[in-house]
């Protein structure tokens, strides 16, 4: 892998692609809802599938959709730093095809998570013959990209495991030390179900849970 003198990588061709996706699509969001009044993290993100305005095409496009300039900050510099070291190390078709998985995989954990959280209401209102899609259209969207780049986390510390990283950059810590770091604090945090939290905790693990699986597809079967 390549850094330059102040030890930052390049932007790789699908990381930048990336970057300017994502970017288009916060621009477009600020834009229609100001000018047009209209919701597009409410039509793009992902709703939970039992509701009656979930979409298929929403567990693709949540991946481009961001709450926040913060938002969408965090998550393209983390792109760029982890994502660009490992197009680097696989080649773009294969960092791509990372990316999209663990972003798919994210959403899937998630929306598996989300039914067991509402199961119990949704059981309560069939048993009583009142279950309406529509009384779940008012459940919060999930978007950000987050899922595929906690997958990139995942894939750094397991490829790259001894390679030091900077937390909140000026603290030096070996990168899977990091990513252990990064499942516990996930893993509390989300199992807390805190209700002022409005991270979708379980969809970062998802990213980094199937990022696993392909890693694990990728390198472990080949040793057999």
């Amino acid at each position: 892998m390549s850094y330059n003198q102040f030890g930052f990588p390049p932007v790789t061709p699908v990381v930048k692609n990336l970057i300017i996706i994502n970017v288009l699509f916060f621009v477009a969001t600020l834009f229609v809802g100001v000018n047009f009044n209209i919701d597009l993290r409410g039509i793009l993100g992902m709703r939970a599938f039992f509701a009656d305005n979930f979409q298929p095409f929403q567990i693709a496009t949540y991946m481009f959709m961001h709450g926040d300039f913060w938002h969408i900050a965090i998550n393209m510099f983390v792109l760029w730093m982890f994502g660009s070291a490992l197009e680097q190390h696989w080649g773009a078709k294969r960092f791509l095809f990372f990316y999209l998985f663990t972003g798919l995989g994210a959403a899937f954990v998630y929306s598996m998570y989300n039914f067991w959280e509402y199961y119990p209401a949704i059981s309560q209102l069939k048993a009583i013959g009142q279950f309406d899609a529509a009384l779940f259209n008012k459940l919060p969207p999930v978007v950000g990209a987050s899922g595929a780049v906690y997958g990139l986390l995942m894939a750094y510390g397991t490829l790259f495991p001894n390679h030091e990283i900077q937390l909140y950059f000026f603290i030096p810590m070996k990168a899977k030390f990091f990513v252990v770091l990064i499942i516990i604090f996930e893993l509390f945090t989300g199992i807390q179900n805190n209700p002022g939290d409005n991270v979708a905790h379980f969809a970062h693990l998802g990213g980094m849970l199937f990022g696993l699986i392909l890693l694990w597809w990728w390198y472990g079967l080949k040793r057999r």
